[in-house]
């Protein structure tokens, strides 16, 4: 991981793509200020802890989730902790970092409504695909706070990008049957571009690390990054990973399916499992995302429809009713 050069591989998949290509009635979102200060002054890992937690502190929603996040049994404390200062001490450097500028991804997007994505239900997915990709990433050796920031991270602008481009979005969604090609082969026939690549953008643009922006970036590239001889066993193939669970717009048609393959490939890789530790996690994590949908129930109801049906029916009767 350490020896990984990660901008070089950013610069190489990113190409000479510049955000300046998209429509400009397209807005995308800034990030608050604190987060984005907070960003900033972690650069420079001399920055003392303290004046961190001052910056966090100018911001009261987002300490009220660092606080609430710090003290979820998740995280497993015996003590409660009580102020932003303790919070960051005991998550450390790096984990800190990641949770603030996720926290700050979100809250970025959270005030723009979509007409064609339900708001709870993205973020809930959002979440599930974090918890799935770190139990992946724990799997692989690879970095597992790294892969639970990059799969929260990996659709978020999809709100910003299906409500101001909705009409070009609709016929995506309104026949999936009809057009079974993932949506960002979709986006690139129709836009020449797809929202990773606009995510992965926008990301440089805040100057966030580069492996994270590398696993925003390469998502939507599934099974295919475990045979990359560089990233087969890092944080970027538990994102992509992640990325083939079912959600709202079906992203990907067959993504269920493939998992349900890949357990008889990978001996470690156990989807039942896998997917009853992720509703556990999410339970104890208690960051005010309601789980109305449990990924258990999801994904039972996803190899329904199987077009693998033997195998994922062996799946499915693993996972609780």
């Amino acid at each position: 991981m350490s020896n990984i050069d990660w901008s070089a591989i950013r610069e190489k998949a990113m190409g000479p793509f510049q955000l300046s290509v998209l429509p400009p009635t397209l807005e995308l979102p800034a990030l608050p200020h604190a987060v984005a200060a907070f960003l900033d002054r972690s650069r420079d890992e001399q920055t003392e802890m303290r004046e961190l937690s001052s910056i966090i502190e100018t911001d009261s929603g987002l300490t009220v989730e660092l606080l609430r996040y710090a003290n979820s049994s998740f995280i497993g404390l015996r003590t409660k902790v009580r102020t932003v200062l303790q919070a960051l001490s005991i998550l450390g450097f790096r984990q800190s970092k990641l949770f603030v500028l996720t926290s700050g991804a979100q809250a970025a997007i959270r005030s723009r409504k979509s007409k064609l994505i339900h708001q709870a239900s993205f973020w809930n997915t959002s979440l599930q695909r974090a918890l799935f990709a770190r139990e992946v990433a724990r799997l692989l050796g690879a970095d597992e706070d790294g892969a639970f920031a990059g799969a929260v991270m990996q659709d978020f602008l999809l709100p910003v990008l299906t409500n101001d481009l909705f009409d070009r979005y609709a016929p995506f969604t309104s026949d999936r049957v009809a057009q079974p090609d993932g949506l960002d082969e979709y986006e690139q026939r129709e836009f020449g571009w797809d929202h990773a690549l606009i995510a992965a953008g926008l990301a440089t643009r805040w100057k966030l690390p580069d492996d994270l922006i590398c696993g925003i970036l390469m998502h939507h590239k599934g099974l295919r990054l475990l045979a990359d001889p560089i990233l087969r066993r890092t944080s970027v193939a538990a994102i992509a990973i992640s990325s083939l669970l079912p959600d709202g717009l079906r992203q990907q048609y067959s993504g269920l399916d493939q998992l349900v393959l890949l357990e008889t490939k990978w001996s470690a890789f156990k989807l039942a499992e896998i997917i009853q530790k992720v509703d556990t996690a999410h339970q104890a994590l208690g960051l005010g995302v309601r789980n109305d949908y449990p990924l258990s129930r999801i994904c039972r109801t996803a190899l329904e429809h199987s077009v693998v049906p033997e195998l994922s029916q062996q799946v499915a009767s693993q996972l609780p009713a």
